[in-house]
């Protein structure tokens, strides 16, 4: 095609062109059009608009030109100003209401009437910018007259003048309305209403009101999906107002031409200080928005192509409205075939989902696609998404005594006490704080409810454990009706159980028996009426003899569930069955069981609900198998959930998994705020070691001290003089020190160099007068026990986590401060924060004048994580932890940056004081109002912009990833990665590098983990005038300076679906790299694929793996979880199926290559892994070991099997960076997204972790005090340490001595855990006895009989509960 394209250029007087945006294609015609002497280019890339040329006219500038600035941008000539000439200028500052979002508006206004104007204005270069504007204006308006009428114009001005006059351009309006039953347009909203009133179908019904936002262009070229649309929304009960638009004034139209009652409201009190003075006074009341466009809703796409979006400018207009915003539109980028077979994808998805939600919109419903070059709707999406409409809005008009609301909370894993958690919330105290909110908004909560509802959360969530019997489960809703509430009752909880058989069920999962093309529309495929029925059928057996999770002798399905007047909480079943309970997780072909999908149609369609409300982070629905983006009539989650407004509470923190259930399970997040930070401080033998050190510190500076003395008065110096001043101290401290340092088990986090060789030298086993040992040289050990002191110094100013947060929970004094000091660290002196924390603007006052001298007292005594600073390019000594903490002391900051850390500090507290927003959040959600929308993120990392909570959290724009500052960020990380490679490997750099593409931290990152890829290939990204990433290019290799380095990119299924341009860009860029005329020694990607290649592979330039399309997680954590494996070795196997499917460009949409696979991981020298937040380490969660070291197992088994080890390179031991991306010393303090801690080996973060947490009675302490969910807490983590056990044989025996030590042998912190959650604390008990069974750990027979009798103690307590509970 392309030389046709270029052949045709070389003879052509004029070029046009038309919504050109790929990349390549841009450049390449860029360098073709500039030898046509006129150029006409619209609506496209900025790169291609700047070469729009008409005479003198040139739109990009250039010598001898002017730049038009209106609707192109550029840069004018050198030496000239840009933009067009000053009468221009002056014309143009005419059109437009003056407000900067308006801009483009005006603009649009000024092509129109432009070219009338333009006569006026003297000068052959306003005459040219007038041929361009009227040869616009025709191509504008669309229709084959019109652009035959173009071309004839264009020949009569710049080609022949023969007389012939065009036709003039034959107009539809710019904005309008329409309506199938009306002859053409009605000029404003309010003019279709009066028509409307008259002759309308649904006047006078009091249907919900609709606004619809369509697409000018589709009007013009007549699409029949238009008239559709509107026609069907009024068969399901909808008043629809359609009003059609170019896109780049939607917001006008919302914010003067659209009302709400909500706004009237404030009208009426007198309220108009944030109500635009733009609002017409005819304007349309509507109950909700639609928009069918997409893109931002203040610029639409000139919005998004000017790289800045004007989204509190929505926020504010919307907020107003305080209406439902959703988007719903026919997909205009990608065909049918591809949504159904591929999910919603690419530039698609963000127009569709990226953009508007950064607005807040809502229930994203894809209507229809692409089928060649027509659009088609598919009515099926069009009444989901009107049921869902009609939903919110009879949410909004119901009162709230009236509403009927379903609480959820989860229970998964089933067995270990997860009942009633959730992720960072205390979900009974939670739920205390939100019926207290609801009773007060006015909801039902039975009459028998108390004031004080103290208690009221653990007891229901004991009375749901109850209803997990399977005794009870067995005699069917009655039997669990008879097993009463419980300690719950004396809340006035009753017993709300309900059953589903199999007849209904099958009802309620078949389409009607008519529906056919007419209902699917130009689906690839046309699905039976029972297609989920019988894919239900053909996993778990015939529904009416089924016999599983959770029936009843008589085979119903039930729905165990407790309520409080109209408030009804259930826990949502798990997924899948006993050994594999997360089975269903993302297999498109499997199917949710019976009882799950009984369950939700329960709550819809027997109980009645309004609402549902998912409490806490986070459930499985969103997860169910079906598209990965872009819910179709057969995805699971969208069956489920049906027509019923889904309001999520979620941590603010996790904006990656927070879309998933966003736009699979249509959930209005709600966010709420992280739990305070704490400092790990020390304790037990740590303590005292410190202790010891400091005296021997003490002493041997008093030493010094005599040294310098004797100096001074002539003596000779040196470090002989020195050694033996420091011998007698070493003499009588070193033992001790030494001592405790075993006991304390420090050996392995602090081994001993012996300062002649270099070397890990072992310390002694005991010290004596005769012990003679490196480490007891005087000067030896006085180096080393300075590297201890540094040490501890880390460990003590760790953070972490502290205990579990409660929903709409102002913080204290206490916590405050702790938030304030995790935030600035050093930066900001302790005494200003506490008075900050304890007195707001007064505590500030009275601390603002000496901030300087409280910094130079604090300075010298503030141990902080050292950071890596962005603008270094190597990094040196990085295994030393001393070395790295001494080369970074505390920057002093000056008065001013004080001053403004002091001012940010009173602003933070602000805002965290007002985490009671996030019950108002979740009460305006529940009545359908519109959520105000924030960025996910954390306070440490991304500062005061995710505050406050209470928000509808939301993703960032995929295609500017990575952002330059992470570019700048993951470019020194990948510095530092090589050289803590080259440090412990003889000064070899590593040929692969296996790197873990997380979608949670690279959002929050904003893409520093891609930016590790790109730079250790040696690439960096290329950006388009609007600022998105089009192409990673590489780096030469001269300027790189050393070779390209392999990658083997692991992706996390959201990563891959959510940032498909991402991936399609690396693919890219591998190949390139693969295919660069460059040698194998100075490029190790094109070195593996040549090998790959000549061994027959396909695809040798693969890089990009994950878990099958549509399926996600290594189920390594299952695996590990049920105690079914054997080795590691079958871990690292588990690792390596499920991660065999490699993703790119094309229809490389996870193609199984598991032999490519294991060619890079038996060349993989180093794995790297981020951890994005403070609350999500390495030791806290599963999925840590299920992908990092499950990884690092496979990699090591390729490299042991035979042709493995390479090269002649010693050992299969990969090496694993861990990267701290949430900043070490304190967003504040110039930390958190600015700087981090340098990579550190996995071995060494897992022993920090360990003793900061999980072991540290503080931690510990903290932790279960929050109840029922704190035990569970701890139980998981208990989980993990087996994890990492089994799959980078992390097996430090101290670790399991001194987790029995604390949550055992300490009878007061057992007792606690037992009581608060028995079948959580057997869970710890039975994960130490795995690991004594599987030689991780071994402890006395003492111990052992302790731990079994222990266990054997809690089985039996627990066999009234969960005995035969067929879980």
């Amino acid at each position: 095609m392309r030389p046709r394209v270029e052949a045709a250029l070389e003879r052509a007087d004029v070029f046009f062109g038309s919504l050109l945006f790929d990349y390549d294609q841009v450049e390449w015609l860029r360098a073709r059009v500039q030898r046509v002497p006129v150029r006409m280019v619209f609506e496209s890339a900025l790169e291609l608009m700047s070469c729009n040329k008409v005479g003198s006219f040139q739109m990009g500038g250039g010598a001898g030109a002017d730049s038009a600035g209106a609707g192109g941008g550029g840069s004018g000539a050198p030496g000239k100003a840009p933009g067009p000439p000053a009468a221009i200028k002056k014309l143009l500052s005419m059109f437009g209401s003056g407000r900067e979002e308006d801009k483009m508006v005006g603009y649009l206004s000024f092509l129109k009437l432009g070219p009338k104007l333009l006569k006026f204005v003297p000068g052959q270069k306003a005459a040219d910018l007038r041929t361009w504007l009227t040869a616009y204006a025709y191509w504008n308006q669309g229709g084959s007259s019109n652009v035959v009428a173009m071309f004839a114009y264009l020949v009569e001005v710049l080609f022949e003048q023969t007389g012939y006059v065009p036709p003039p351009v034959v107009e539809t309006p710019a904005l309008g309305c329409l309506h199938p039953l009306h002859a053409g347009y009605f000029s404003s909203p309010s003019d279709y209403m009066r028509w409307y009133e008259k002759a309308g179908p649904l006047r006078g019904t009091g249907a919900p009101v609709v606004a619809v936002l369509l697409y000018r262009k589709h009007v013009i070229t007549e699409q029949p999906y238009i008239r559709q649309l509107v026609s069907q929304l009024e068969a399901e009960g909808l008043l629809p107002v359609p009003v059609f638009i170019n896109g780049v004034e939607a917001h006008t139209v919302v914010r003067d031409m659209l009302t709400s009652q909500h706004e009237q409201t404030l009208l009426a009190r007198g309220l108009t200080g944030s109500i635009s003075p733009t609002l017409k006074r005819d304007a349309v009341k509507v109950d909700a928005v639609v928009s069918t466009i997409g893109f931002p809703l203040v610029g639409g796409p000139a919005g998004t192509m000017e790289g800045g979006r004007q989204a509190d400018v929505a926020k504010a207009i919307l907020t107003i409205k305080d209406v439902p915003y959703m988007v719903a539109a026919p997909l205009l980028i990608q065909d049918m075939e591809s949504w159904s077979r591929d999910g919603v994808a690419g530039l698609q998805s963000v127009v569709l989902y990226s953009l508007p939600e950064l607005d807040g919109a809502i229930d994203t419903v894809p209507l229809g696609g692409l089928v060649g070059d027509n659009i088609y709707l598919v009515p099926e999406r069009v009444k989901k998404m009107a049921g869902r409409l009609k939903a919110w809005v009879r949410l909004r008009r119901k009162p709230a005594i009236e509403r009927k609301v379903a609480v959820l909370l989860y229970g998964f894993p089933p067995g270990v006490g997860a009942t009633g958690t959730a992720a960072l919330l205390n979900v009974p105290k939670s739920l205390e704080a939100l019926l207290a909110s609801l009773r007060k908004a006015g909801y039902d909560l039975g009459p028998d409810v108390p004031e004080d509802l103290t208690g009221l959360g653990e007891a229901v969530v004991s009375a749901l454990k109850k209803q997990e019997d399977q005794r009870a489960i067995l005699k069917g809703a009655a039997g669990m009706t008879a097993m009463g509430a419980g300690p719950a009752a004396a809340f006035g909880v009753k017993v709300g159980a309900g059953e589903m058989n199999s007849a209904r069920l099958k009802e309620l999962l078949t389409y009607p028996p008519e529906w056919g093309p007419t209902e699917w529309g130009p689906l690839p495929y046309l699905p039976d009426n029972d297609v989920l029925v019988e894919r239900m059928e053909r996993q778990w057996g015939e529904l009416r003899t089924y016999r599983g999770l959770n029936t009843s002798v008589s085979g119903a399905y039930q729905v165990p569930g407790l309520t409080l007047g109209s408030v009804w909480i259930g826990v949502q079943p798990p997924l899948g069955i006993e050994g594999d309970p997360m089975r269903l997780l993302f297999q498109r072909d499997l199917t949710p069981h019976p009882q799950y999908a009984a369950f939700y149609k329960w709550i819809q369609h027997e109980y009645g609900a309004d609402v549902v409300l998912h409490f806490g982070m986070h459930g499985t629905v969103e997860w169910l198998p079906g598209a990965p983006l872009g819910n179709n009539g057969l995805s699971w989650s969208d069956v489920l959930l049906g027509e019923l407004p889904n309001v999520y509470v979620y941590a603010a923190n996790n904006p990656s998994e927070s879309i998933v259930a966003k736009r699979r399970g249509y959930g209005t997040i709600v966010s709420h705020n992280v739990p305070p930070y704490g400092r790990a401080g020390l304790y037990k033998q740590l303590a005292t070691l410190r202790d010891q050190l400091s005296e021997y510190r003490e002493a041997a500076q008093q030493a010094r001290q005599q040294v310098q003395t004797a100096t001074a008065a002539g003596a000779a110096g040196g470090t002989t003089m020195e050694a033996a001043a420091l011998a007698p101290v070493v003499e009588a401290q070193a033992g001790l020190i030494l001592d405790q340092l075993r006991l304390a088990g420090l050996e392995a986090d602090c081994p001993f160099l012996d300062p002649s060789t270099g070397q890990v030298v072992a310390l002694p086993a005991e010290v004596g007068p005769e012990t003679s040992h490196p480490a007891l040289e005087p000067l030896a050990f006085d180096q080393y026990a300075t590297k201890l002191y540094a040490y501890l110094q880390l460990l003590e100013g760790r953070l972490f986590s502290e205990g579990l947060h409660v929903l709409g929970s102002p913080p204290g004094a206490p916590q405050l401060a702790q938030y304030l000091e995790a935030y600035f660290g050093a930066g900001l002196p302790k005494a200003a924060v506490q008075a900050v924390a304890e007195h707001g603007e007064e505590g500030a006052a009275a601390v603002r004048a000496r901030l300087d001298r409280l910094w130079e007292q604090e300075a010298p005594s503030s141990p902080f994580e050292p950071v890596l600073l962005p603008e270094r390019t190597t990094v040196t000594g990085t295994t030393s932890t001393t070395a790295a903490v001494e080369a970074a002391p505390p920057r002093r900051p000056s008065a001013e940056e004080l001053t403004a850390r002091l001012e940010e500090a009173l602003k933070i507290r602000l805002l965290l004081l007002k985490n009671t927003e996030e019950l108002a959040g979740v009460l305006h959600a529940l009545e359908g109002g519109y959520v105000l929308p924030e960025a996910g993120g954390d306070l440490l990392r991304d500062g005061t912009g995710v505050l406050p909570t209470g928000r509808n959290i939301h993703a960032l724009d995929p295609y500017r990833m990575p952002s330059p500052a992470a570019m700048a960020r993951g470019s020194a990380v990948a510095a530092a990665i090589l050289e803590q490679h080259k440090a412990s490997n003889g000064g070899e750099l590593p040929e692969t590098v296996a790197v873990n593409l997380w979608g949670l931290d690279s959002i929050k990152s904003k893409g520093e983990s891609v930016a590790i890829v790109l730079a250790l290939v040696g690439a960096v990204p290329l950006r388009e005038g609007t600022g998105r990433v089009a192409r990673f290019e590489l780096v030469p290799l001269e300027q790189l300076g050393r070779p390209r380095v392999d990658v083997l990119c692991n992706m996390s299924g959201i990563f891959r679906d959510s940032f498909q341009n991402v991936v399609e860009l690396l693919d890219d860029l591998f190949a390139r790299a693969a295919a660069a005329n460059e040698p194998d020694d100075q490029n190790y990607v094109a070195k593996h694929s040549r090998a790959m290649q000549a061994q027959g592979l396909s695809a040798p330039s693969a890089r990009l793996f994950s878990n099958p399309a549509g399926d996600y997680g290594s189920m390594v954590n299952e695996q590990v979880g049920a105690g079914s494996w054997t080795n590691g070795d079958e871990l690292g196997d588990t690792w390596a199926a499920r991660n065999a499917f490699s993703y790119g460009r094309g229809k490389e949409r996870g193609t199984a290559r598991p032999e490519v696979l294991q060619a890079l991981l038996r060349t993989t020298d180093r794995i790297v892994q981020q951890i994005d937040s403070v609350e999500y380490g390495l030791t806290d969660i599963q999925e840590y070991y299920a992908n990092t070291g499950a990884l690092k197992r496979a990699a090591e088994a390729a490299r042991s099997a035979p042709g493995g080890v390479r090269d002649g390179r010693q050992g299969a031991r990969v090496g694993c960076s861990i990267v701290e991306a949430f900043g070490g010393a304190g967003a504040g303090a110039g930390g958190g997204a600015s700087s981090i801690p340098p990579p550190r080996e996995l071995e060494e973060v897992l022993r920090l972790e360990y003793r900061s947490k999980l072991l540290n009675p503080k931690w510990a302490t903290a932790m279960a005090a929050q109840g029922s969910g704190g035990a569970y807490e701890i139980s998981t983590r208990m989980t993990a340490l087996v994890g990492w056990g089994a799959t980078t044989d992390f097996r430090e025996g101290w670790v399991w001595d001194q987790a029995v030590e604390t949550y055992v042998e300490d009878k007061e912190m057992a007792e606690t855990l037992r009581k608060n959650n028995p079948q959580a604390f057997a869970n710890v008990v039975r994960r130490m006895l795995e690991a004594a069974g599987r030689g991780m750990w071994s402890p006395s027979q003492e111990q052992l009989e302790q731990l079994r009798a222990l266990y054997s103690d809690l089985d039996d307590q627990l066999e009234g509960v969960t005995q035969g509970s067929g879980r």
